[in-house]
């Protein structure tokens, strides 16, 4: 685990981040930690690398993979509604999916393949067991369609992905790394989920996450694009150029600035903090939302938020989860490798440099937006620092 540069002693939340700002690390950041009623909030920064634009608590991210817990919420609300069951085969509404190949062994050849010895379900998607998405070894022949084709493409650049019916077309002439429940892999099945909720509903992704959830929790400010009129408040994004300094990537009005050609269950939203907070505290809820309605079943909610793998599936491609398994959508931890490791807590991380969980057993949600990416599955010392606070509070 890399060390921390500034170790939190911090009495608040600004002292822990203030210090990446002040040496250049980030431009800004906003953090918010919130225990029941008591919530901590800090705005770091600016927006942009220039220092125009003061960082605020309504300043909008793009916040990448932790779209994946709210793409999850929204197969759970079908479920709920009896639209599916976790035990269908997706290829009802997937039919590109009716029949997959499987790589003979996960080191084999591409055109060394099997048939899949049983159908895809519903459940596969959730939990990430679908067979298809990136291993602990990126080398492997069958990971290479996936990347050269065009189906895993960067979650951080949306508007280079392939149109969604081409995507799926291309994704089944893949064959799969491992049989259907047999290994956790990252990322495909999100988008899969996506996808699905587009055929089950009837309705775009962007349009059910909007009516089903958004508007149901209060989350004005998320979504797959960025309004004009709310685009100052859109922070820049920026990757680490090889000299240590930032490199622009994406300004505000970028590539969220239009619909992009397929919507990534895996990664496309936009969000602020407290988007974030509302779904978060529906969590900790078990489904209710802050008017005392109801958007997901107790049971849903807790299918999502506990363990979902066996042993043997989490060891299969250890990727990511160090001290941790997978429920639905997110990360669940299951031994206390690290200080801010606290078994039940469910959530996970995005490559923009994005951090969301919520902690069941203590009632809080932990949330850090930055706008850096991150090019590597080791949190970096900002995130870590932010979570050993966190834990403490």
């Amino acid at each position: 685990m890399t060390k921390s540069a500034h170790v939190p002693s911090a009495a608040n939340l600004g002292e822990v981040l203030r210090p990446y700002v002040e040496d250049d690390t980030l431009p800004g950041a906003v953090a918010l930690v919130c225990r029941g009623g008591d919530v901590q909030f800090a705005a770091v920064g600016s927006t942009d690398a220039e220092g125009r634009t003061p960082m605020a608590r309504d300043s909008i991210f793009r916040i990448a993979s932790i779209t994946k817990p709210i793409t999850a919420a929204a197969v759970m609300v079908l479920i709920d509604d009896g639209r599916l069951d976790l035990a269908d085969p997706v290829a009802r509404w997937l039919p590109e999916l009716a029949a997959p190949s499987v790589v003979r062994s996960p080191a084999a050849a591409v055109d060394d393949v099997v048939p899949a010895v049983r159908a895809i379900t519903v459940e596969d998607l959730l939990s990430s067991l679908t067979g298809y998405g990136f291993p602990s070894d990126f080398t492997l022949p069958a990971v290479q369609p996936l990347l050269a084709e065009g189906v895993q493409r960067d979650g951080r650049e949306p508007q280079r992905f392939l149109p969604t019916d081409e995507w799926i077309e291309t994704l089944a002439g893949i064959p799969l790394l491992y049989q259907p429940g047999e290994a956790w892999l990252y990322n495909t099945s999100s988008d899969l989920q996506g996808l699905l909720i587009e055929r089950v509903s009837g309705q775009s992704l962007p349009d059910f996450l909007a009516e089903r959830v958004f508007e149901r929790l209060g989350m004005p400010d998320t979504g797959f694009t960025v309004p004009a009129a709310k685009r100052d408040r859109l922070t820049s994004y920026y990757r680490a150029d090889d000299s240590g300094g930032l490199e622009l990537v994406d300004g505000p009005d970028g590539q969220w600035s239009t619909m992009p050609p397929f919507a990534s269950g895996a990664g496309g939203l936009v969000s602020t903090v407290d988007d974030w907070l509302a779904f978060g505290r529906m969590l900790l809820a078990e489904g209710a939302t802050a008017d005392g309605r109801r958007l997901l079943s107790t049971r849903s909610v807790r299918l999502m938020t506990t363990d979902r793998l066996t042993p043997a599936q989490r060891e299969a491609s250890p990727l990511f989860l160090e001290g941790q398994s997978w429920g639905y959508g997110g990360s669940v931890d299951v031994e206390a490798v690290e200080p801010w490791n606290v078994p039940g807590r469910y959530g996970w991380v995005g490559g923009t440099g994005t951090s969301a969980h919520v902690v069941p057993s203590t009632g809080s949600v932990h949330l850090l937006f930055t706008q850096v990416g991150v090019a590597s599955p080791v949190p970096t010392p900002q995130v870590q620092d932010f979570w050993r606070y966190a834990a403490g509070v």
